[in-house]
């Protein structure tokens, strides 16, 4: 590694190559921009099952046996919140949505031609409410769903205003729409929230006005180098999740400040040493550099695990983040010393190091909590894993969620009329699922009904309804409706009864074919199948993988092995006290299934970099000190560099406590404790303790070749 990344590092750090790396960077960051723009290969209506799940099959199964039929649903709710709703109101304001003809809406029914006794079935036992269903059309892109939500709404409501009727778009088609509003509008937010979190922290905690401008200006050129990048990979036809790219920019934001101060820490101590500042900066570099890109690969690495999954999601990060960490990578050798070597000990202003001056940190808070924990490691790191181990036992009260529009801002008109259907209907209504009985030979009436009454016999199931039957009548479609709400953990596990029911249903009506469940809640069940499949994959591939690179870099087995297995613990731990927390301090009771995967990807990537910062510095130490010494020097001299970057990561990450997306709040909320816990626990205390515990003093020449 060394023999690669010190000639790069040694000519970065001239004054030639210091300013033909800038040059290149800034005609790369130019040319790219020149290009196709991230926002155009966003989607927000991402398939996230893989094609053999179940729900995928009868989706495509609905689609070919029924062609033209399968348009995304949705629900225009029209409601009188202080009396029943005026009927005359509500034709008048349906009949302005339907004559304005809005491209990708392929049917609303129209009640206006309905008899009464039809009508009461879309009206509520209130009279309160009327829904009418939409139909989308089909391979609708993700913007057009936004589209087609704001006009449809701004064309009810400007006739609703002055009127006793509210008009709102739920359902599906009415969420997916809301959804990608929120996210256009929170990435804007979320990237001005960081920026100022970074700059205010780096500025508080430095107090030097340069060494907060120059990291953020060599992330903002690396942003836009990442984001260009992917916007060509989009063009290609790689189909981009809405929740990738934002996750993607905290990632981005966090390992460039954090490789950031690592090089500028070190560079400090040089300027002290050295009268040059390019001399000075490749000092810096040679110590740095290695243990920086070896933990940036350690992040990169985890990413490409992703590409092992089987839920989408999770594959769609592992080209994205794998190329954003590759060019954070190539950065943080070259573009990051570049810009520091720029502007020499300037950066440091008005605290200017100078030449020949000893260096004046007094490690404050670092220099007695590494005296201390080297002195009483049993002591000291008896308490935190004892911590660690308590909050890790509350991941058995770990709850999903799958109701995710619950999550939604209170007043987005998706989720207002959602709660609305919710409590004036049968929950079931809000997204019926859909049942394909297919048959070798041709149905007869009497046997649709059979299976029908079959269905209907299960209490949880509150009507089916013929939807469609074939010219050949080998196939029919049936819609249910069932009696719960059909996002919720009941509905998901009655599904999955009823699929493996199907068989002995249909030997017990003499049917020979095959039974398809689509909708919703089949898809979530699917989802829920899929993701504990991935979690228990990530953790093993991805332990596996990180293992063979600690060992690569610290020629030890045994230093390895307790060095995951401490990132391992705080993971379970910061997932335990998330889970309590998020409860406590928000009101989030259960959880995204995503949060968990996300959560560990980030916690162990990420974490692990502060370990290989501390071992670095150690096996340096150990050179020329026993073991007790030169964990105190490696405590102390990283202390304050790692929890400074371990304060502005956690902060960082807290900035996706700006989204209104669920999803996004608790993952962003659990990855800064999480990163706190490592920081200021794992890399200050546990790991030392258990250095001092296991590793014996042995020749400093073996130890040498070691480093």
């Amino acid at each position: 590694m060394r023999k690669l990344l010190y000639p790069i590092t040694d000519w970065v750090s001239t004054k030639k190559g210091m300013w033909i790396t800038i040059l290149i960077w800034l005609i790369v960051m130019v040319g790219l921009s020149a290009g196709p723009t991230l926002g155009d290969y966003k989607a927000t209506n991402f398939q996230s099952l893989p094609d053999e799940a179940q729900s995928i099959i009868a989706e495509n199964k609905l689609e070919k046996t029924f062609p033209n039929e399968q348009g995304t649903p949705g629900i225009l709710v029209f409601h009188n919140a202080s009396g029943n709703v005026n009927l005359d109101e509500v034709k008048q304001i349906l009949k302005e949505v339907v004559s304005a003809n809005i491209q990708g809406v392929k049917s609303i029914v129209d009640i206006g031609s309905l008899p009464p006794q039809a009508l009461k079935g879309f009206t509520s036992e209130d009279n309160s409410t009327v829904i009418v269903p939409m139909s989308l059309e089909a391979g609708l892109g993700s913007g057009e769903y936004s589209e087609i939500n704001d006009e449809a709404s701004r064309l009810g409501s400007e006739i609703a205003r002055g009127l006793s009727t509210d008009f709102y778009i739920t359902g599906p088609a009415g969420i997916a729409g809301d959804t990608i509003k929120l996210f256009e509008q929170a990435d804007f937010v979320l990237l001005l929230a960081t920026i100022a979190i970074i700059l205010v922290l780096l500025i508080v905690i430095y107090r030097s006005p340069l060494l907060a401008f120059i990291p953020l200006l060599a992330t903002a050129i690396v942003y836009q180098v990442v984001n260009q990048s992917v916007a060509l990979m989009g063009s290609a036809g790689l189909e981009i999740n809405n929740s990738t790219t934002s996750i993607m920019s905290i990632l981005l934001f966090a390992a460039v400040i954090d490789y950031s101060l690592f090089v500028f820490s070190r560079y400090r101590e040089e300027l002290n040493k050295h009268e040059s500042k390019y001399t000075a900066m490749q000092f810096a570099m040679r110590a740095t550099g290695e243990p920086v890109f070896f933990a940036g690969g350690t992040v990169l690495a985890a990413m490409l695990i992703l590409f092992f999954t089987d839920f989408r999601d999770y594959q769609n990060f592992a080209p994205v983040f794998g190329l954003a960490m590759f060019i954070i990578m190539l950065a943080s050798v070259t573009l990051v010393p570049a810009l520091f070597t720029l502007f020499g000990r300037k950066a440091f202003w008005p605290k200017v190091p100078h030449f020949g001056q000893k260096n004046e940190s007094k490690h404050g808070f670092w220099g007695p909590v590494a005296k201390f924990v080297v002195n009483k490691p049993l002591l000291t790191g008896g308490i935190v894993a004892v911590f660690m181990i308590v909050t890790a036992l509350n991941v058995f009260n770990l709850r999903y969620e799958f109701d995710t529009v619950k999550k939604f801002p209170e007043n987005l008109p998706s989720r207002v009329g959602y709660e609305i259907v919710e409590s004036k209907y049968n929950k079931g209504e809000l997204a019926p699922s859909t049942v394909l009985l297919e048959s070798e030979n041709a149905l007869s009436d009497e046997q649709i009904d059979q299976f029908l009454n079959k269905l209907e016999n299960y209490e949880e199931i509150d009507s089916v309804r013929l939807a469609g039957i074939t010219e050949d009548s080998k196939a029919a479609k049936l819609s249910v409706a069932l009696t719960m709400n059909p996002y919720s953990t009941e509905a998901i596990d009655f599904i999955e009864e009823l699929q493996s029911q199907t068989d002995a249903l249909l030997n017990e009506l003499s049917l020979r074919g095959d039974v398809y469940y689509g909708g919703v809640t089949a898809k979530l069940v699917d989802e829920r199948t899929v993701n504990n499949g991935d979690i228990i994959k990530v953790i093993l591939l991805e332990t596996a993988l990180i293992l063979v690179l600690l060992v690569a870099l610290t020629r030890s087995l045994k230093m390895s092995m307790y060095m995951m297995a401490t990132i391992l613990i705080s993971y379970v731990s910061a997932l335990g006290l998330g889970i309590f927390l998020v409860d406590m301090l928000f009101g989030y009771e259960s959880i995204s299934t995503r949060v968990p995967v996300y959560a560990f990807i980030f916690l162990v990537a990420l974490g692990i970099d502060y370990n290989i910062i501390l071992i670095s510095r150690f096996l340096e130490e150990r050179r020329t000190l026993k073991i007790k010494e030169a964990l105190e020097v490696a405590i102390r001299n990283t202390g304050g560099v790692i929890s400074s970057a371990g304060v502005i990561l956690a902060a960082t990450f807290a900035a996706l406590t700006t989204m209104p997306i669920a999803d996004l709040f608790v993952f962003g909320f659990m990855v800064a404790i999480g990163i706190l816990l490592d920081t200021f626990l794992v890399r200050g205390i546990l790991l030392p303790s258990l250095i001092l515990f296991f590793e014996k003093d042995k020749d400093p020449r073996k130890l040498s070749s070691q480093a």
